[in-house]
């Protein structure tokens, strides 16, 4: 069997004839599945992107009610761990309707509880601070 023959017997499988180096002498060239390689060259220049720093450090909202339930504000607070150890701020909110604005003590509270629950985590950027109907505290890794 000549290289000729080979070479067609790669075709029909779906291989190519790729030239690998073509300044050396004499230039290299390899059987691959060409569209295979293309494929497998955007999947790590994708990869590369998704790990690019920029993409590391973002902004996750946790919202919260001044009458959250305690085994509800628990799972919040575990999705908020999770975050922090992957490197994101994180700002609770605390959003009051009608009635509840007489009682924002209930929403400092529950931040305050937050903030020493992730003390040994997390440091506070922003204290809690209200802004018309909303009670914000934005905490970042330490």
């Amino acid at each position: 069997m000549d290289k000729y023959e080979a070479l067609s017997r790669a075709r029909a499988a779906g291989l190519n004839l790729v030239e690998v180096a073509p300044t050396s002498s004499p230039p290299v060239c390899r059987i691959m599945d060409y569209g295979k390689w293309l494929y497998q060259q955007k999947r790590k220049v994708r990869e590369a992107h998704k790990k690019h720093p920029r993409h590391a450090i973002t902004l996750k909202e946790i919202r919260l009610r001044p009458e959250t339930d305690k085994h509800d504000l628990d799972i919040k607070v575990n999705h908020a761990r999770e975050f922090l150890e992957k490197g994101h701020k994180v700002q609770f909110t605390v959003f009051f309707r009608g009635r509840q604005m007489l009682h924002k003590e209930h929403g400092y509270a529950m931040l305050e509880q937050i903030t020493e629950t992730f003390e040994d985590l997390a440091k506070v950027e922003r204290p809690a601070k209200m802004a018309r109907r909303r009670m914000t505290l934005l905490l970042v890794p330490k």
